[in-house]
């Protein structure tokens, strides 16, 4: 595995100017745990001033479309948002494809674009409650998975993949440590068949099923998880720094 966890932020459809304060939080205070990858993914508007603001952290952005230019009234390619300081897109993410409608074939096609522009990808995947009880959730979330890797050219230095378990999501229910595992080595196992282990071990698989402090070390010391992809806990400096101080507690442990 990867050396350092990686700790991402996904602010989703949140954030003004106002917000540059807690992204200037989150990267002071990023620079006291060294051993934690730390980056997050504000909104198209707040890309170029989080990016200026930033010393530490990553900075990256929650989608792009798959064109390089065009009449697409709306869209964000790319080259735009690498050109606005992002090193780094979410792709997959199920909120894009349930609430977009988002196909595999369309995913694969912005990964292309991302990987073309020089950006890091960042692969969500994942399964709905009807999916898992159904017994079907380790090979609906694979084929995600390979879905997508036939396109990376040298996936290893720009791949990260995110498991996010649709129905742990604020829905009362909980991946218990035992799920999470399986689910990560079970796509391990598909990324050392497909890259083999050498090449394989620096593509971290993080974990993003409502991650908050007070479960963050546990999840985190679970096999295989290289980090989190955090939504609504992100928004705030004080507790996404909870889940970063788990995330360096783990690594000392």
């Amino acid at each position: 595995m990867a050396e350092r966890p990686y700790i991402v932020g996904n602010w989703k459809m949140n954030g003004t100017r106002a917000m540059l304060s807690e992204a200037r939080a989150i990267d002071r205070a990023a620079q006291r745990y060294m051993k934690v990858e730390v980056a997050v993914a504000p909104p198209y508007t707040l890309i170029h001033a989080v990016h200026k603001e930033a010393e530490q952290i990553g900075v990256g952005a929650q989608d792009c479309h798959p064109g390089a230019e065009g009449a697409h009234t709306g869209d964000i390619n790319a080259s735009m948002i690498a050109d606005a300081g992002a090193k780094f897109v979410i792709l997959g993410h199920s909120e894009r494809r349930r609430g977009h409608g988002e196909s595999n074939e369309l995913i694969n096609a912005k990964i292309e674009s991302a990987l073309e522009a020089g950006l890091r990808v960042i692969l969500c995947c994942g399964e709905t409650l009807e999916t898992r009880d159904a017994g079907d959730a380790e090979s609906f979330v694979l084929n995600q998975i390979k879905a997508a890797l036939p396109l990376f050219g040298e996936p290893a230095e720009r791949l990260t993949i995110a498991y996010e378990p649709i129905w742990a999501i604020g829905t009362g229910r909980t991946a218990t440590p035992e799920d999470i595992e399986a689910m990560h080595r079970s796509i391990r196992e598909l990324l050392n068949e497909t890259y083999g282990e050498e090449a394989s071990a620096a593509v971290r698989i993080l974990y993003g099923g409502s991650v908050k402090p007070d479960n963050a070390p546990e999840i985190l010391a679970t096999p295989e998880v290289g980090g989190a992809l955090v939504g609504g806990a992100s928004l705030s400096a004080e507790t996404f720094l909870g889940i970063v101080v788990g995330a360096s507690e783990s690594e000392e442990a």
